[in-house]
């Protein structure tokens, strides 16, 4: 009789362990598939969230951050009719913003070089009418400086002291009073700081600092 009553608790226990068991394994299930939800529900939020805000330019994101985010999110894989709207739009505004974005570099890169070689070309002309053999080999050179003016009449600002980011400058004068001074004074004392240009790629100011 006590060997059935083992065998019966035996057979009991071993139920127990195999339903208990399964009921652990289908909790565990439940709970992953759970938390995968409420990921997916989140990403999608944030999704809504961070474009929509990319839209309406409620951010201070630089350009190049909001371009990592749309990958991220996109990345994601997230199937959601509401994110995949959302991101057809961003992605033609950002690709607006690339294109405004490189073009200024490109005219930025120009204006640089641009005002290199002008630079380089006033540095030379005005050394070279500084020594100048003659007077008349000088006013060659002013004239030929004075050609990529505007007009005679160009202020010329020469800083003569920098101190905690303000400028000193010496009294006004205009480029052709300035390439005539040169020419008496017989040296170049000041190099090239600032060039601005007129729409027609003149240059309508002038900024010297003395070397």
């Amino acid at each position: 009789m006590k060997s059935k009553i083992t065998t019966i608790m035996m057979v009991l226990l071993a139920a127990f362990i195999t339903l208990g068991g399964t009921t652990s394994c289908k909790s565990k299930k439940r709970l992953a598939k759970e938390a995968a939800e409420a990921e997916y529900k989140s990403r999608v939020e944030q999704a809504v969230k961070d474009l929509n805000a990319f839209l309406d330019d409620e951010t201070l994101w630089s350009l190049e951050e909001k371009e990592a985010r749309v990958q991220t999110i996109k990345d994601w894989n997230l199937q959601n009719a509401e994110v995949d709207d959302l991101l057809f739009q961003v992605e033609k505004k950002l690709a607006r913003e690339r294109a405004q974005k490189d073009e200024e570099e490109r005219r930025a890169a120009e204006e640089r070089e641009k005002a290199n070689a002008a630079d380089a070309v006033l540095g030379r002309n005005f050394n070279s009418i500084a020594n100048a053999s003659s007077v008349n080999q000088a006013n060659r050179v002013i004239n030929e400086t004075l050609g990529m003016f505007e007009s005679p009449n160009v202020p010329v600002l020469i800083i003569i002291k920098q101190n905690a980011g303000f400028n000193d400058y010496d009294r006004p004068t205009t480029i052709e009073q300035y390439l005539n001074y040169v020419k008496d004074q017989k040296k170049a004392t000041e190099k090239v700081h600032q060039i601005k240009y007129n729409a027609n790629g003149k240059i309508n100011e002038l900024e010297l600092i003395k070397k």
